[in-house]
């Protein structure tokens, strides 16, 4: 699968390295070119994922504010839910299309 934004291949990995949560594709945080991510300062908590970490997304000139994230540290109880450890994997917003 791949997400992309403006002609740029954000990320690349096989659909069975991705793992989907509440509606999301999360690529592995190996798959993901971090040239094109920005850490932002937005604070969120989920409830039940923890603490989030949210990236701008770079498009040449164009930034987009909070377009991707990821958990760094999740809770524990989280991973049972989710069937697996998605720690650092990164989601994206709508604007970065992702595809098979």
């Amino acid at each position: 699968m791949k997400a992309t934004l403006g002609g740029n291949v954000i990320a690349e990995a096989p659909k069975e390295d991705l793992i989907a949560i509440e509606g999301n594709w999360y690529f592995p945080p190996s798959s993901v070119k971090a040239e094109f991510l920005e850490k932002s300062p937005t604070p969120y908590t989920c409830p039940w994922k923890g603490e989030c970490q949210y990236f701008s997304v770079k498009d040449g000139d164009t930034v987009l504010k909070d377009r991707a994230w990821s958990y760094p540290h999740p809770y524990p109880a989280a991973f049972d839910r989710v069937g697996k450890d998605f720690t650092d994997y990164v989601a994206f917003w709508k604007e970065v299309q992702v595809t098979d």
